[in-house]
């Protein structure tokens, strides 16, 4: 199922990831994280704005408060304001060695939920990244999950009540209860099967369903919430990494991708590796949660 992709921008990316909808603004955000910088489109004019970053911006999340980004960098979390290019320290990450921050989201509750990666000089990578949570208040904590190697794929149900998350290596995305505490965790889908993929970002649909990309596979999937996969959407690019639910009537899904790691032989073949694409699914997403904690709470440069 092909279901009209195309390209909505000509990004270029090397690792383009974390894309999320505005609805105020109606512009999609995401990073191309080894580049540390911020992208925004706005498909209403065709507008697009980049800004660089103090360092890797792996994820983010929209604010409560007019004009502010959460910001998941590298080595700590910051607030970020588009109007200003205010950036608002919160703190450093309590992190293994060799990890960075990867993969986050918004939990319906208004909290930001993401996980680490770990990223050796030398070797393989070991499962020592963990799933940090920082509320409101803007305390942060770790939660209660299994260690993993690359945290990815991290999304909520419509009502909330249940996590989904992954490790990528491992080919697996899993899923827990979750509210205030975190409850049993169970495989939601298995995908060790799949040769040449794996498990990347997630976004979940109005009716529960799970969009994943899978990196190296050249597809977004989509899951009902028994696991069993519903659709497959062949995308025009290897490397696929997130995607996103936009538009006036949250009907398109952006999809984000990468060309790190491919050799010039293969990108003269994946044109596209690394672009922004879009595509109507027939189905329709969830306004996107808001980080509910206070910039004004943070310390001033």
């Amino acid at each position: 199922m092909n279901s009209g992709v195309r390209v909505a921008v000509q990004a270029g990316n090397r690792l383009g990831e974390g894309v999320v909808w505005c609805d105020r603004a109606q512009a999609l955000y995401w990073t191309d994280i080894h580049a540390s910088m911020l992208w925004r489109y706005v498909p209403a004019d065709g507008t697009v704005r980049s800004w660089p970053m103090p360092e890797r911006l792996a994820s983010f999340a929209l604010c409560v408060a007019d004009g502010w980004l959460l910001l998941a960098l590298a080595s700590r979390l910051a607030f970020f304001n588009t109007v200003s290019g205010e950036v608002r320290d919160i703190r450093t990450l309590p992190i293994a060695p060799d990890t960075r921050a990867n993969d986050g989201a918004c939990d319906r509750q208004g909290r930001f939920v993401f996980g680490t990666l770990h990223e050796p000089a030398q070797g393989p990578k070991q499962a020592v990244g963990t799933f940090l949570r920082l509320d409101a208040d803007l305390q942060l904590h770790e939660l209660p999950l299994p260690r993993v190697a690359i945290a990815n794929s991290v999304a909520f149900s419509p009502d909330g009540a249940t996590m989904y998350f992954c490790d990528s290596l491992q080919k697996k995305i899993l899923r827990c209860e979750y509210g205030d505490e975190v409850g049993s965790v169970s495989t939601f889908v298995d995908l060790t099967a799949l040769e040449g993929g794996e498990p990347d970002g997630s976004c979940v649909d109005r009716e529960g369903g799970v969009w994943n990309a899978q990196w190296g596979a050249s597809r977004v999937v989509r899951y009902r919430t028994d696991g069993v996969e519903d659709r497959v959407v062949a995308m025009p690019t290897v490397q696929p990494t997130r995607p996103a639910f936009g538009g006036p009537a949250l009907s398109t899904l952006y999809v984000t991708s990468a060309h790190d790691g491919l050799t010039d032989v293969a990108r003269s073949i994946d044109r596209h590796a690394g672009d922004v694409f879009a595509f109507e699914p027939g189905l329709k997403g969830l306004r996107e949660p808001r980080f509910a904690g206070d910039p004004d709470a943070a310390p001033r440069r």
